[in-house]
């Protein structure tokens, strides 16, 4: 995202975070941030020429700054992106508590297409988890990270924000904060509870804590980094990565393959779709339905074992 010489335009600190959360947990390409960059900083400096922030934008300001640059030349596919980085960064400034209204929320716009989440199958997802066999802190760490990710499906940041006290040593369930600091409980399977049990005993999670906490937040932190501070959304993002690359599956991970691969699996064996949808912490079931595509070959198959009279031709 760097410009020659390394320097990177500038921007308020709510389009760095918005810019950050599109990297760790949508995993977006380093083309795209950079291009979402330059819309950013071109459309913070038109508000700022007239005295307005993004916190403060109003539908007229959008509007204004879209029409400015369909004047200054810019094709339909430009104005086009731009308006999906304005009207991200005003979505997230919504849902982190940033503003306290959405001035795109009403903009007509062409909807863009819509991509099916891509989920490893059951058995990259085990090699993906067993790449962490090991027994010193950071293997268990990691088999931890991976094991409720996959078991729970909760987000890269809802991961890092566990704190001890969210985990439940009786109930099986574990408190989320998602999106809108939202609460919910999701339950935790076998597997996982015991990769965090194993991290959390002796030689583990102790073993990564320092003498004296750099922050009042981290000594609760249920994930630890190598310095002894709270494992965040970009270390979660690289413990999958470095994971993913040592058994072969880098081209296939995205911040929230694991999440995505927990959904698809859930409801391939039968979940029901609403239970899926609380335990993603989905506020439409239309988001959780994109899970539920499957490709024709599965779906022939499903048919034929399934339909009394698909399979067996009749006889003449």
């Amino acid at each position: 995202m760097a410009r020659a010489g390394g320097v990177r335009p500038a921007l308020g600190r709510s389009a760095e975070e918005y810019l950050s959360w599109l990297a760790v947990e949508q995993g977006r390409a380093r083309n795209t941030l950079a291009a979402y960059r330059r819309d950013l900083v071109s459309y913070e400096r038109f508000l700022a020429e007239r005295g307005r922030s993004v916190e403060d934008a109003d539908l007229g300001a959008v509007e204004e700054h879209l029409a400015g640059l369909r004047r200054a030349g810019a094709g339909p596919a430009t104005v086009a992106r731009a308006l999906s980085a304005v009207r991200g960064l005003h979505r997230f400034c919504l849902d982190e508590g940033l503003a306290t209204r959405d001035p795109t929320a009403e903009l007509a716009a062409p909807p863009l297409p819509r991509r099916l989440p891509k989920a490893l199958s059951e058995s990259e997802v085990t090699a993906l988890v067993e790449s962490a066999g090991g027994d010193d802190p950071v293997s268990r760490r990691d088999r931890a990270v991976l094991e409720v990710l996959y078991g729970t499906g909760v987000r890269v940041s809802e991961l890092s924000g566990l704190s001890l006290g969210d985990l439940g040593s009786e109930t099986g369930l574990v408190r989320v904060l998602g999106k809108g600091s939202k609460e919910r409980l999701v339950p935790i399977g076998r597997h996982a509870d015991a990769a965090l049990a194993r991290w959390l005993a002796p030689g583990g999670r102790e073993v990564l804590a320092p003498a004296k906490w750099a922050r009042r937040g981290d000594a609760e932190a249920v994930f630890l980094n190598r310095r002894g501070g709270r494992l965040s959304r970009q270390g979660v993002w690289l413990v999958l990565k470095g994971r993913a690359r040592s058994v072969g599956l880098e081209d296939r991970v995205h911040p929230h393959v694991l999440r995505h691969s927990c959904a698809t699996h859930m409801l391939a064996r039968g979940a029901d779709i609403r239970v899926v949808q609380e335990l993603l912490g989905h506020v439409s079931i239309a988001t959780t339905q994109g899970y539920t595509r499957v490709g024709t070959d599965h779906l022939r198959r499903a048919y034929e074992a399934a339909h009394p009279r698909a399979a067996a031709a009749p006889e003449q």
